[in-house]
C-alpha cells in the first residue's frame, strides 16, 4: 500500500498512554500493593571478591516486624543460578562474592522502613581474595579465575554455539575473517593504527527495578518492570522446576529501561522471597542499587586499517573487548555483535575481527541501547577521519566512496544491505552545513553507522479480537517503556484492519494472557511485532469478511472495509453489525492469529538480519582553549526508518537517542576505584538534561517504505546513539588538531591534550 493511501500509518496520532502518564495516572509495578504484601531489602558485600563464611542474621531475624532473613542455603528453589547465556548468576550470592554491591542476604519485612532497620542488624563474615578489576587485569595469568565452570542456559539458538576459552576468563570468543590480510597489508599506501576506550555507563533510567511477586498453589506469579517477560518466564520456571503453565509474568508500563531490564534481573529473588514467607513480597532497588545491579560494557578496541590512495578501503583488523563484570549476564551476545559490527558500514574486502568477553569483579554489564554498535563506532568512525587527513581527503567523499550500497552484502550469507547509506550521510552532511565555512575556533564532524536490526533468531507472535462492539483488542507481548510502542501497533492493527484508530487498544504484556514475544529489545518490536500484528489483523479481517459476505449474499473479495464499515456496492454494514448478525446476539468475536519467524544463515551469526539500522551523525562545536570545554552548538541525526508508523515518535525516539549519546561523549562515565563504584547515585553521576541539548538538534528521516517490517517500516530508536561522540570527536580534530582516543571528552581530557599539543608543537 502506497504511502498516500494509508489513513493511519505515517499520521503522529496521540500515544494511547500520553494522558494518563501526564495526569499521573499511569501505574507501574512500584504501585501495586497485594493485600498481606511484604517488603524486601538486600545486604550487598561491600568488597569486590571473597570467600563467604558465615551469614550473621540472629539479631536481624528477632527485629520488630522481620518476617524472614535468607542467606542463599535460606532459599526455597530448586536450582540458585540463572542467566540468559550462562547460567553463572546466584540469586545470593553463594559461597563467593563476585563483585562490590552483589546481593547476600535478603531482608523480608512487614514495611519497607523495618526491612531497611533489619537490614543494618545484618553482619557477613567473610575472606577477601584477590580481584580483577578491569579487563586488562582479568585477562593477566595471574588473574583470579572468577568461573572455573560454567554451564550454557540454552536459552536462544544464536547461543548454542558459545565459545569461551577454558581456563581462563575469557567467556566468549567470537572470530570473523575473510580475505589475506598479509597481502592487503602489501598492496595499501596507507596503513593507520589506533587504540580507543569507551567508559562503562549506568542506565539510570527513571523507574529502578521493582518486582512483586505472589506465590501460592496455583503456581508463581511476578509482576516486573522486564522488558523480556517470557525469557523471565522460563528463568522462574527452573528456578522452581514448575511448567510455563503455572508461571506468569505480567508486565505494565515501564519508567525507561535503555536495556537495564532486559532479562532477568531480580525476578527470582523476589519470587523466592515471596515463597519462603507463603506471602506477597515487593522488592523496590533505588537508583544507586539499579546502578550495582547492571552496566553498560567498558570496551577496549584496537584497529588497523589498510587503504589505498584514493581511499579505497583494502582491509580492518578489529580487537575488541569487553569487560562484562562478574556474570555474564546477555555480555557474549553483546561481544559477538560488536565484533560483527566493528568493521563499519563500509566495503571491506579484508577483515580480520577478535572480540572478546571478559570476566572481572564489576557489576554486571549487559544489555545497553546500542547493543556495543556505540563502542566500536567511536573508535572505527575516528579512525576514518585520521584516514583522510593522513590522505588529504574530505571526510563525506571518503565515506561515500566506501559506503556500502543497497543489495550490497556486509558478510557473506547475511541480508543484503536494505537502504541507501549515501543518501542518509549526505543528507546529514547538508543539515549541518558541511560546505559552508567556519567560524574561527570551530569545527565539524560527522559519522555513519549501522547494526544488524531485529536480534538473531527473532520470534513474535500476536492476537487481534474484534469484539461485537467493534471495537479491537491487540494482545502482544512488546512491552512499553516509554517508546510508544502500544500506539505503534494499534495504527499497525487499525490500518490493516480498516477501523478507526480510537477503537483500538492494547493489552499489557501477560504471559498467561499475550501470546510469545521474543523480547523488546534490538528495535525489534514494530518491524517483528508489527509483522505479528499485522498477519493477525489480516487473519481477522479475512474472517470478518466470510461473515460479512454471508450476510450481503456476495463473495469476500467484492467487500471494502474503511472506517469500521463493510461495504458492497451503495450496502454498508458496521463491523459491530457484521458480528452481532453472525451470532445473532449481542455477542461474539473475530479473533486473528498471526506469527513472525526470522530465517536462518550461513552467515558467522547463524541467524539472518531481519533489517539494518543505519545511523548518521554530525556536529558543529566551539571549543574554549582556555578551559576544555566543548559547547555542542549543533547536531544532526539522520535515521532510515523505511516508512515511519508514527513519524513524531520516530523523530522523538532518534532525538531521545542522540540526547542519550551526549552523556558519554563529553561527561557521562562511571568511576571505578579497585571495584568500588564512586558514583552510583545522580548526585555524582552526570546524566544529560535538557540544559545540555544544542541550540540545534534536528533528526531527519529517512522513509523509503523499503523495510520488511510493516507498509515497509524499519526499527528505530538506537541508531541515533551510534554516532554523536565519534562526530564530536571528529570536529574537536577539525577545531583543534587534538584527537583523543578516551571518553568522555571532558574539559580537563581537553585541556590536558591541548596543553600537550602546545608543548609538542613549542620550538625549543
Amino acid at each position: 500500500m502506497s504511502a498516500d493511501r494509508l489513513t493511519v500509518v505515517g499520521r503522529s496520532v496521540p500515544r494511547l498512554d500520553a494522558r494518563d502518564k501526564v495526569t499521573g495516572a499511569a501505574r507501574y509495578v512500584s504501585d501495586l500493593v497485594l493485600p498481606g504484601m511484604a517488603h524486601a531489602k538486600i545486604w550487598r558485600s561491600p568488597v569486590p571478591h571473597a570467600r563467604i563464611l558465615r551469614a550473621h542474621t540472629e539479631r536481624a531475624a528477632a527485629a520488630p516486624g522481620v518476617l524472614a532473613v535468607c542467606a542463599a542455603a535460606d532459599l526455597p528453589v530448586k536450582r540458585l543460578y540463572f542467566g540468559p547465556a550462562y547460567r553463572d548468576q546466584p540469586i545470593l550470592a553463594h559461597e563467593v562474592i563476585r563483585y562490590a554491591g552483589e546481593p547476600v542476604v535478603a531482608v523480608i519485612a512487614e514495611t519497607e522502613a523495618q526491612a531497611a532497620a533489619a537490614l543494618r542488624l545484618v553482619d557477613v563474615s567473610y575472606e577477601e581474595l584477590p580481584a580483577a578489576t578491569n579487563a586488562e587485569q582479568a585477562l593477566a595469568a595471574a588473574a583470579p579465575l572468577l568461573h572455573p565452570e560454567i554451564e550454557r542456559a540454552g536459552h536462544f539458538r544464536d547461543l548454542s554455539g558459545l565459545r569461551p576459552i577454558p581456563g581462563t576468563n575469557v567467556c566468549q570468543h567470537y572470530q570473523l575473517e575473510r580475505g589475506d590480510f598479509a597481502r592487503s597489508l602489501a598492496e595499501a599506501d596507507l596503513v593507520v593504527e589506533g587504540a580507543y576506550h569507551y567508559p562503562a555507563l549506568s542506565h539510570h533510567a527513571l523507574e529502578a527495578h521493582c518486582a512483586v511477586a505472589r506465590v501460592d498453589g496455583d503456581g508463581v506469579t511476578v509482576w516486573a518492570g522486564t522488558q523480556h517477560p517470557f525469557p523471565v518466564r522460563k528463568d522462574l520456571a527452573e528456578v522452581f522446576d514448575l511448567p510455563f503453565a503455572a508461571v506468569q509474568v505480567v508486565v505494565p508500563l515501564i519508567g525507561g529501561a535503555f536495556g537495564g531490564k532486559c532479562y532477568t534481573k531480580i525476578e527470582p529473588l523476589t519470587a523466592a522471597l515471596a515463597a519462603k514467607v507463603r506471602r506477597p513480597v515487593r522488592l523496590a532497588l533505588s537508583l544507586e542499587e539499579s546502578a550495582r545491579t547492571l552496566t553498560r560494557h567498558a570496551v577496549s578496541v584496537r584497529i588497523k586499517t589498510a587503504v589505498k590512495r584514493d581511499g579505497t578501503l583494502l582491509a580492518r583488523e578489529c580487537e575488541v573487548v569487553l569487560d562484562t563484570g562478574a556474570y555474564a549476564d546477555i555480555g557474549p551476545r553483546v561481544s559477538t555483535k560488536a565484533g560483527y559490527r566493528a568493521p563499519g558500514p563500509y566495503r571491506i574486502p579484508t577483515l580480520r575481527i577478535d572480540a572478546k568477553c571478559v570476566y572481572t569483579n564489576n557489576v554486571p554489564a549487559g544489555a545497553y541501547r546500542g547493543y556495543g554498535v556505540p563502542q566500536v563506532t567511536w573508535a572505527g568512525e575516528s579512525q576514518m577521519d585520521v584516514i583522510a587527513e593522513r590522505l588529504g581527503l574530505d571526510p563525506l567523499a571518503l565515506r561515500l566512496k566506501n559506503l556500502l550500497k543497497r543489495g550490497e552484502e556486509y558478510v557473506a550469507g547475511d541480508t543484503p544491505i536494505d537502504g541507501d547509506l549515501a543518501e542518509g550521510l549526505e543528507q546529514t552532511a547538508r543539515a549541518v552545513g558541511w560546505s559552508t565555512p567556519l567560524a574561527r575556533g570551530r569545527g565539524r564532524g560527522l559519522t555513519c553507522a549501522m547494526k544488524d536490526g531485529g536480534g538473531t533468531h527473532s520470534t513474535s507472535c500476536a492476537l487481534v479480537r474484534i469484539n461485537a462492539d467493534g471495537s479491537v483488542v491487540v494482545l502482544a507481548g512488546s512491552v512499553e517503556a516509554g517508546q510508544g510502542i502500544r500506539t505503534a501497533l494499534a495504527q499497525i492493527a487499525a490500518e490493516t484492519l480498516g477501523v478507526p484508530f480510537e477503537t483500538v487498544v492494547v493489552a499489557p504484556p501477560d504471559t498467561s494472557i499475550t501470546p510469545y514475544d521474543w523480547g523488546t529489545s534490538a528495535s525489534r518490536s514494530t518491524t517483528i511485532m508489527g509483522l505479528a500484528v499485522q498477519a493477525a489483523a489480516k487473519d481477522a479481517r479475512e474472517q470478518l469478511l466470510v461473515l460479512a459476505a454471508k450476510l450481503l449474499e456476495t463473495e469476500p473479495a467484492t467487500l471494502t472495509i474503511r472506517a469500521g464499515a463493510v461495504t458492497h456496492g451503495d450496502r454498508t454494514m458496521t463491523v459491530a453489525e457484521v458480528i452481532s448478525g453472525h451470532y445473532g446476539l449481542v455477542g461474539g468475536e473475530v479473533t486473528g492469529v498471526g506469527s513472525f519467524v526470522s530465517g536462518k544463515s550461513p552467515g558467522s551469526l547463524g541467524g539472518a538480519t531481519v533489517f539494518w539500522e543505519s545511523g548518521m551523525g554530525a556536529a558543529e562545536i566551539d571549543v574554549d582553549r582556555e578551559t576544555g570545554e566543548i559547547a555542542l552548538l549543533k547536531y544532526i541525526s539522520a535515521a532510515d526508518v523505511g516508512q515511519a508508523i508514527n513519524p513524531r515518535e520516530c523523530a522523538a525516539q532518534d532525538e531521545g537517542a542522540a540526547m542519550q549519546g551526549i552523556g558519554p561523549a563529553l561527561f557521562e562515565t562511571r568511576v571505578n576505584d579497585g571495584g568500588q563504584l564512586l558514583n552510583p547515585g545522580l548526585i555524582d553521576y552526570r546524566v544529560p538534561t535538557f540544559a545540555d541539548l544544542p541550540p540545534l538538534l534536528e533528526t531527519v528521516l529517512i522513509e523509503n517504505a523499503d523495510g520488511p517490517g510493516p507498509f515497509g517500516a524499519k526499527g528505530v530508536g538506537e541508531s541515533g546513539t551510534f554516532c554523536v561522540a565519534p562526530a564530536i570527536g571528529n570536529a574537536l580534530a577539525q577545531a583543534t588538531g587534538v584527537r583523543l582516543t578516551e571518553l568522555p571528552m571532558t574539559p580537563e581530557r581537553v585541556w590536558r591534550a591541548l596543553r600537550h599539543a602546545a608543548k609538542t608543537e613549542r620550538p625549543t
